[in-house]
């Protein structure tokens, strides 16, 4: 079951469509100007664009029924697009497609303390949620390096995670229900208000979907107590291996930290020039492991880790004294982004996943692959479930993009071939979707093919990203290919 290529739309084609949908949407806030839909050419990863036909910002459920209506009957592809703070290019628009922007759709519509839960409308952004909910003593606890922008209804496209998601979960852990849209205007509910819910579990599906579904018109989440009490660990070690065994040897001794995450040498470094945090500059990698609960709780769990790590021949070890300290700490994690901006031109920031056991396998890995492609590699991630976020240092007017991007693919491959995955959380979208080839088989691909054509028969939302096609990838020669053997060519672009 493959999708159909489409013809390139000739510009007299372009203008008859564009003067047909001015006209179906009189009543809409429709962008068609170059200088109103160029913001809209990708998402957080710039390095793929592609002007959209035109961008709608429906302001209801009612307007965006209309928008996929009519988009259905003319075949116009349509992009869901949240707060466009995504890292794989699932956003780009289609060529010859449109935008479907949800900012409008913006209200926090109930946050029920009893049953700890909120209701959301889509462009709610992330953090905008737990400020809600602060009043009772709860918060929403995925929370993403970009809570401050990003949307709820991307962070239920993309699987969001964040430093917190080793002890709460990922973003599917934490909704409770959904309501969408689909292509032929339908509305549909996956989920409900309980932990179970009556028919298939299209929820879980549903979530981490890329926009290739349906378009999310509310979100009911769950809301958890806020913590009494919470404290960092920030642990030095004069060696990235014995960082990651560390990782390994917390989780191996029961211990389930709020957030467990790891930075290398490099990345503190710039981190600390940037923020003037504190952060031991001399370490060769630190590790920032929290943990929450009652004061009783977090004391005794405290002694747990630094034993650990005092076993792991950590070289410092300094605990937060208090909140100011804590959120200092977390600060350059979460700033680790602009601190590698400040190094080089441009980065490129890789999503994958590996066992815990084989992270320090990884960076061993990436460390040759410096040497090969001639690029320095920060490396910053969630240390406590695998989800690595390597961080390529490149200057796209030096003419380095390329070999950026065959680094990042190196990366990728050395991922499936530890046996962990191509994403962890920022999703494949146009960045990994050649990537597919390489962790699933055929009839693997065929089957994810299937589910996306049950909810969009017509195949026009998000219609250019998805799963690479059996023609696809044997084009590329990946077919049959074992993992591990095959060398990732660059992405093409649709």
């Amino acid at each position: 079951m493959e999708p159909q290529a489409r013809a390139p739309l000739s510009e007299a084609q372009r203008e008859t469509l564009l003067a047909t949908l001015r006209q179906e949407w009189q009543g809409l806030h429709f962008l068609t100007e170059l200088s109103e839909i160029t913001p809209y050419e990708c998402d957080a990863l710039a390095a793929f664009t592609q002007l959209p036909l035109g961008v709608v910002l429906p302001a209801d459920e009612a307007q965006v029924q209309t928008v996929l209506k009519t988009c259905m009957r003319l075949g116009v592809p349509v992009v869901p697009r949240g707060a466009g703070t995504g890292l794989a290019g699932s956003a780009m628009p289609t060529p010859g497609g449109i935008v479907l922007s949800t900012a409008k759709l913006n209200n926090i519509l109930n946050v029920n303390p009893q049953a700890r839960t909120a209701t959301v409308q889509p462009g709610v952004r992330n953090l905008a949620i737990s400020e809600a909910a602060a009043p009772h003593e709860l918060y929403y606890a995925p929370d993403p390096s970009s809570q401050l922008a990003c949307s709820i209804g991307g962070n239920v496209n993309e699987n969001s995670g964040g430093v917190h998601c080793l002890k709460y979960g990922l973003t599917v852990n934490n909704v409770l229900k959904v309501r969408a849209v689909t292509m032929d205007g339908s509305v549909i509910e996956l989920g409900g208000g309980g932990y179970d819910a009556p028919g298939l579990d299209l929820l879980t599906v549903f979530v981490g979907s890329e926009g290739m579904f349906a378009v999310v018109t509310e979100v009911v989440v769950k809301l958890v107590p806020k913590p009494r009490t919470a404290q960092v660990i920030m642990a030095s070690f004069d060696d990235m291996g014995k960082a990651g065994d560390a990782v390994a040897a917390v989780i191996a001794a029961g211990i389930i930290p709020a957030g467990l995450e790891m930075m290398d040498g490099p990345a503190t470094r710039a981190i600390d020039s940037y923020l003037k945090i504190g952060y031991d500059t001399r370490a060769e990698a630190i590790l920032l492991c929290e943990s929450d609960g009652t004061p009783e709780e977090v004391a005794e769990e405290i002694a747990r880790m630094i034993a650990v790590f005092e076993q792991s021949g950590a070289i410092r070890i300094q605990v937060s004294r208090n909140e100011i300290e804590r959120l200092a700490f977390w600060s350059g994690r979460k700033n680790a982004f602009p601190a590698a901006a400040q190094m080089a031109p441009d980065y490129y920031c890789m999503d994958g996943t590996v066992p815990r056991r084989y992270i320090s396998t990884l960076l061993r890995s990436i460390a040759k692959m410096e040497e090969k492609y001639g690029l320095q590699c920060i490396n910053v991630f969630h240390a406590g479930d695998g989800n690595m976020h390597p961080l390529i240092l490149f200057d796209s007017a030096a003419g380095q993009w390329p070999q950026a991007e065959a680094f990042g693919a190196d990366i990728l491959e050395e991922c499936v071939r530890l046996g962990g995955t191509i994403t962890g959380e920022h999703g494949v979208g146009i960045e990994k979707i050649n990537g597919m080839c390489v962790q699933f088989s055929e009839a693997e691909r065929e089957a994810f093919w299937g589910v996306k054509f049950a909810f969009d028969p017509s195949g026009l939302l998000n219609a250019d990203k998805a799963i690479p096609t059996k023609n696809r990838c044997a084009e590329y020669g990946r077919m049959h290919i074992p993992r591990g053997a095959m060398k990732f060519p660059e992405l093409e672009r649709f």
